[in-house]
């Protein structure tokens, strides 16, 4: 038996149904996640909080079934939700990163998931430059920050410098052009 059959597959599964997540999506998709999860863990340093990147499991219904998502990366404050490679009580943060694949379940099914377990903060990346930051407003998600990078210096609408930070965590800020270092 190789290497490969040992390997998780990385899978979702939403109302019983299993949704295969692999081939893995394109490289800028784990640059991405990388660049976002790494300054986001800096700033949850000597916290009680911590950042997980496309490897926990995210238990929405523990009580009612199995159906879990693998978000791309989540914060989570409360560990004794957390039990081998799953997680089953409410994260701070969500951020997904689109692919090809994923797109449409992100926008919409994930997005009506994190919304109903009371995500505070989801945020939709797309490879191509977007971000769009939802916040949960009395139980509904809300369209706070939308942006499409501009990263020329010479462009009236440049905005790699435009420094976002995460509602629940104030501290730990970001700018577009981090978001997407090494895209190019």
């Amino acid at each position: 038996m190789g290497f490969a059959e040992f390997e998780r597959k990385k899978d979702e599964k939403i109302d019983g149904v299993i949704y295969d997540m692999s081939p893995s999506p394109g490289y800028q998709h784990g640059i991405i996640n990388g660049n976002v999860y790494a300054i986001i863990k800096q700033g949850l340093k000597n916290s009680i909080c911590l950042a997980s990147i496309e490897n926990l499991d995210f238990k929405y219904h523990p009580d009612i079934n199995d159906d879990y998502l693998c978000p791309d990366v989540m914060v989570i404050c409360d560990r004794k939700h957390l039990k081998g490679g799953s997680y089953s009580g409410t994260p701070k943060f969500v951020m997904e990163t689109l692919s090809p694949s994923t797109a449409k379940r992100d926008r919409s099914k994930k997005k009506d998931i994190y919304e109903e377990a009371g995500v505070e903060e989801y945020w939709i990346v797309s490879p191509q430059g977007s971000v769009e930051i939802y916040y949960l407003e009395e139980g509904k998600y809300v369209l706070e920050q939308s942006y499409i990078l501009q990263s020329d210096k010479e462009d009236r609408d440049y905005n790699a410098e435009t420094e976002i930070l995460l509602r629940g965590f104030p501290h730990i800020k970001m700018t577009l052009g981090e978001i997407f270092e090494g895209l190019e």
